[in-house]
């Protein structure tokens, strides 16, 4: 069983950060291991104070419900109350937040982690973590709840 690393977490953050000053944003950086439990959240100069709690919840989100936050909205419109009731589950850490920004660490096909960005608008937040996490060789690809294995099921 992999692990996510603290140096890997700070490597994820440092290239995070270098991509949002690139387009004029400066955005905080969580990233969490596969347990939804904080490695490394770091807010640079110039990011709104709520954002580290944001990127918290959007890592948490990510690592423990096992998909992108990208997928979970899908799931989330179509059924509200089971997304509500998540959070007030005795075990839940934090929210459950399915929104942009929130994307499954995924390396050699298991999850190691969740990574939350927030500070950019939703759309600049996903593509931060996306790039990211691709240029460092992390896999983006999740097969779709019932039909795990086709690959028409693949989303991201």
């Amino acid at each position: 069983m992999s692990s996510l690393t603290l140096a890997a977490a700070e490597e994820i953050i440092e290239a995070a950060h270098k991509r949002a000053q690139a387009i004029g944003k400066a955005v905080s950086v969580a990233v969490v291991d596969a347990g939804g439990f904080p490695i490394a959240i770091r807010r640079p100069d110039g990011a709104r104070p709520l954002t580290p709690d944001i990127a918290r919840a959007k890592a948490y989100t990510a690592a423990v419900m096992q998909r992108p936050g990208k997928m979970l909205k899908k799931w989330q419109e179509s059924q509200p109350v089971f997304f509500s009731q998540l959070s007030q589950l005795p075990g839940a850490a934090l929210p459950i937040m399915a929104a942009e920004g929130s994307v499954t660490v995924k390396k050699d096909g298991e999850v190691v982690g969740g990574l939350g960005i927030a500070g950019g608008t939703a759309e600049e937040d996903q593509l931060i973590a996306e790039e990211v996490l691709e240029a460092l060789g992390y896999e983006l690809e999740f097969a779709a709840w019932g039909v795990a294995g086709s690959p028409a099921g693949k989303d991201r």
